[in-house]
C-alpha cells in the first residue's frame, strides 16, 4: 500500500503514542507530535479511515486507534507484550521513540560495521554526525552505540556506523557459576585456605560456622594479612562480613549490578536459598571472551 508521507507521519505517531498510553489517542496529540495542524490530521484521518488503517473511538476518552492493517502497511511487527527500545541522540533519550527493528548492513569488513534501525516515533532531529544509542535491549541486553550516517524519513530509518556494541547472554547465572564451591571453617589458617582457594581455582569461598555463612574470604583478604605480617592468622580474622548473593535464575546482568555496587570480585549463588556455586568477575569476562 503506497502512502503519502504526511500519512505515514500519522500512522507512526499514532502508533507509537498508542504502545506508550495504551488508549485511543486524539487528533491534537498526534498533530503536536508530527508538528501539523490539527486540522489536517483529521483531514487525513478521514482517508486512512476508508483504507481501513485506522478505527475511530466514539465518547470523550475517544480518539483513534491503529488497526493491524495499519502495522502491515508501515511493515511493523504487531505485538501483544512488548518493552520500550530506548533511542539516545548525543547522550539525550528522546522522548517518545523505540527501536522496531535493527539490521546489520556490513559485519565482514575488518574495520567497519554499519547498520539501520527502524524506529517507531518522531526521527527528525536526528542528522548526520550525531551521536546514536540505542537499548538496552530487552532480552540479551544489546546496546549499540554509533554515528548517523543517514536518515531515510519515509521508511523511519536510520543509517549508522557501529563503533561500538555491548551484549550480555540471558541465561541464568547458574550457566556460568563455578561448581568447584566449597565452605571454609573459621578456625582455618590463611596458609590452609589459600591452599584450598588454589586447588579448587576459585578466587574466595563462604566461611561457616555451625553450618550457617558467617562471611566470605577471598585472596584479597589473604593478601593484605600477608602483607602486614600476619602469618598465624585465621579465617575467621580476616574474613569480610558482607555476604553477596544471588539466585542461580538470575540474569547474568544482575550479576554485574552487583559486582558493581558492592565492590566484590565473586558473589555466592543460591539455589531455592541454598549456596552451592560461585560467580566471580573472572566467569563473566571468560563469557564475554572472542574465542
Amino acid at each position: 500500500m503506497e502512502l503519502t508521507p504526511i500519512q505515514k507521519d500519522i500512522l507512526i505517531a499514532l502508533i507509537n503514542l498508542q504502545r506508550e498510553k495504551d488508549r485511543a489517542i486524539k487528533g491534537e496529540e498526534i498533530a503536536e507530535i508530527i508538528n501539523r495542524n490539527p486540522g489536517t490530521v483529521r483531514n487525513q484521518m478521514q482517508s486512512l479511515k476508508v483504507l481501513e488503517l485506522v478505527e475511530g473511538v466514539p465518547g470523550p476518552k475517544g480518539g483513534y486507534k491503529a488497526t493491524g492493517e495499519a502495522y502491515e502497511a508501515l511493515n511493523v511487527t504487531m505485538m501483544e507484550n512488548e518493552a520500550m527500545v530506548p533511542i539516545y541522540r548525543n547522550g539525550e533519550v528522546v522522548e517518545g521513540a523505540t527501536v522496531a527493528e535493527i539490521s546489520f548492513t556490513t559485519v565482514r569488513h575488518p574495520d567497519l560495521c554499519h547498520g539501520m534501525i527502524k524506529v517507531l516515533g518522531n526521527i527528525r532531529t536526528f542528522e548526520q554526525g550525531d551521536l546514536l544509542q540505542m537499548g538496552p535491549t530487552p532480552v540479551n541486553r544489546l546496546i549499540v552505540r554509533g554515528e548517523i550516517v543517514g536518515r531515510d524519513d519515509t521508511e523511519n530509518i536510520l543509517v549508522f556506523s557501529i563503533n561500538e556494541m555491548i551484549s550480555l547472554p540471558k541465561k541464568p547465572v547458574r550457566y556460568y557459576s563455578s561448581k568447584n564451591f566449597i565452605a571454609l571453617n573459621l578456625n582455618t589458617s590463611i596458609k590452609d585456605a589459600a591452599a584450598m582457594l588454589s586447588q579448587s581455582n576459585i578466587h574466595g569461598a563462604p566461611v561457616e560456622d555451625e553450618g550457617k555463612i558467617v562471611g566470605v574470604i577471598t585472596f584479597k583478604e589473604i593478601g593484605q594479612a600477608l602483607a602486614k605480617g600476619s602469618m598465624d592468622a585465621k579465617v575467621k580474622d580476616i574474613m569480610a562480613m558482607d555476604l553477596v548473593t544471588i539466585d542461580s535464575e538470575a540474569s547474568l546482568i544482575d550479576a554485574v549490578k552487583l559486582f558493581n555496587v558492592h565492590g566484590v570480585g565473586f558473589i555466592i549463588v543460591t539455589y531455592d536459598g541454598v549456596p552451592k556455586s560461585v560467580l566471580s568477575k573472572t566467569d563473566v569476562l571468560h563469557e564475554l571472551a572472542v574465542y
